[in-house]
């Protein structure tokens, strides 16, 4: 009898130990305004219901794939586009949906389950002071590339990744037609690039499309007319082992994807970057005013 016991006592403490190791999130985040939000937002709402988390924000996009993928980092919010092509290494060019679709199947082979899109979408962009881009008639990208090509001695600032990326500066102008000096294109952090464009240092800026400072400093966003950036659509990705774990986790994270879109996302970064707010603040408001908290 005794040794039952001890047996059943040895099985109820082995699956005490399971649940509290299925209940331990590691949320992941990069190092911007926007990523900081989400995954302080994530932490916050995953503290709440009842999971053991801990935020490991403030990594480079390349360290934080690799991490989940070595298992160190369970869950983050991702960009299709960039899975797409800086993970997978895919050129084509593809729709949304097809990005999603494409992206959600190779990651799976990888151990990553991408849960629902949100409707955010936070691509690349070039942008100009609203006046300037007024007054001189550029509303698009191709508008662009026939100012350049007119040598209108247009300067840009730019951001170090997307000057390398594969899917950023050279293969734009590639893809537009247009050819920019190295003495014309400043590189610099990206907050840089929108401090540079406002105080017109520059003329064209590099920004991500739902950041809250464009409205706020009345930047306008040149039009992509001819559908060179992917789409970053921003999703949850889990690791697959961790939602297995965790089944009612892919419920709750959709729960909070759906629940942001564009101009959601710039007015949560905007709070930050523009009145000052402080992250933790701006996500637990978010949480609250939507019941999540």
């Amino acid at each position: 009898m005794k040794t039952l016991t001890t047996a059943l006592t040895s099985i109820a403490l082995a699956s005490s130990v399971s649940l509290a190791n299925a209940n331990e999130i590691s949320v992941g985040g990069k190092n911007f305004t926007e990523q900081q939000i989400l995954s302080t937002m994530t932490t916050q709402y995953l503290d709440g219901l009842g999971y053991d988390v801990d935020n490991r924000s403030g990594m480079g996009s390349a360290i934080l794939r690799q991490a989940q993928e070595n298992g160190q980092i369970d869950l983050y919010w991702e960009y299709t586009g960039t899975s797409l092509i800086n993970y997978n290494d895919i050129t084509e060019s593809l729709n949304p949906e097809e990005t999603y679709q494409r992206v959600k199947e190779l990651d799976a082979e990888k151990g990553l389950t991408w849960l629902e899109p949100s409707d955010a979408n936070n691509t690349y962009a070039l942008a100009m002071r609203e006046a300037a881009a007024e007054e001189q008639g550029i509303e698009t990208l191709s508008d662009l590339a026939e100012a350049v090509n007119n040598e209108e001695g247009l300067t840009f600032a730019l951001n170090a990744e997307f000057y390398a990326r594969e899917d950023g500066w050279r293969p734009l102008m590639q893809a537009y037609d247009f050819r920019v000096g190295r003495s014309e294109v400043s590189r610099m952090d990206t907050g840089l690039v929108y401090q540079a464009l406002r105080n017109e240092e520059v003329d064209v800026g590099l920004v991500f499309a739902t950041d809250g400072r464009i409205p706020a400093f009345d930047f306008y966003v040149l039009e992509d007319d001819q559908g060179f950036f992917p789409s970053y659509a921003l999703a949850p990705v889990v690791r697959t082992d961790t939602l297995e774990a965790n089944p009612e986790l892919a419920e709750q994270m959709n729960r909070l994807s759906a629940l942001l879109d564009d101009e959601t996302m710039a007015e949560l970064n905007a709070s930050v970057d523009v009145e000052r707010e402080s992250i933790e603040d701006v996500a637990r408001g978010f949480l609250e005013e939507n019941d999540l908290l």
